[in-house]
């Protein structure tokens, strides 16, 4: 039983104990969202497409310093799910 409880706390919990499920967005992610909505008011063509690349480049950072350095396994596993969406949308 305790086994399956320190998974739990692995799964939630920060090292000091806190639920962690969200937290404020890092650089990574203001980035990522300020270019994808700047490129959303511009019309198609080279600014637009170098707009989409900073911003799947942002997220890639992002979701692979979640996956190395995520406070808890949630997040480790949310950055994974992330970087593999992103795979699958490239590859499609």
């Amino acid at each position: 039983m305790q086994k399956l409880q320190d998974f739990w706390d692995k799964t939630w919990k920060d090292p000091e104990g806190k639920i962690v499920l969200w937290q404020w967005p890092n650089v990574w992610l203001i980035i990522w969202m300020i270019a994808l909505m700047i490129s959303w008011f511009l019309p198609p063509g080279d600014l637009t497409n170098t707009l989409g690349l900073i911003s799947f480049v942002a997220l890639v950072v992002w979701a692979l310093l979640e996956i190395f350095k995520g406070v808890n396994y949630f997040r480790r596993s949310l950055g994974l799910a992330i970087l593999v969406m992103l795979i699958v949308n490239r590859l499609h």
